[in-house]
């Protein structure tokens, strides 16, 4: 059980670190908060990689979003989110993303795995639904990775 907690804390402090690092990128729509960002899945250590069955290489990256809504106390809670989308690069072959949906204590992750493709602008097109009684709420971003070798 310790483990468990050590590697999921390691799991956050690697997600919250990436968004750091993005600029923390997110969307406000209305009450909620979409959080997302996509890093090279080599900055994740062994040990958080097979602890959630994610695939470590310099050539996979890893898609992260979170909702939070805004509370009138000013804090946030975690929303459980339905998330689909797909990525592409310069030459527009597209590859389609599968969210899965990691809960952490007061955290609720949806992660995806796609491939890196070097010293390329990938785009990324997403559609996030966070209440069900309202359309999907599109999310898109560019991001250019390099993959080191």
């Amino acid at each position: 059980m310790l483990r468990r907690l050590m590697i999921s804390a390691a799991l956050v402090g690697t997600l919250l670190a990436s968004a750091a690092a993005n600029a923390e990128q997110f969307d406000r729509v209305g009450d909620y908060e979409i959080h997302y960002s996509a890093v090279n899945s080599s900055f994740l250590t062994p040990e958080v990689a097979q602890a959630n069955n994610l695939q470590r290489s310099a050539n996979r990256g890893l898609v992260n979003v979170s909702v939070r809504e805004r509370q009138e106390d000013g804090s946030t809670r975690p929303v459980n989110a339905s998330v689909q989308g797909h990525v592409s690069g310069l030459t527009g072959a597209q590859e389609s993303l599968s969210f899965r949906t990691v809960h952490d204590g007061d955290a609720t992750y949806h992660l995806a795995p796609f491939t890196l493709r070097d010293d390329e602008a990938m785009r990324f097109e997403l559609s996030v639904r966070y209440d069900r009684n309202a359309a999907p709420e599109p999310v898109n971003f560019i991001q250019r990775f390099y993959i080191d070798r």
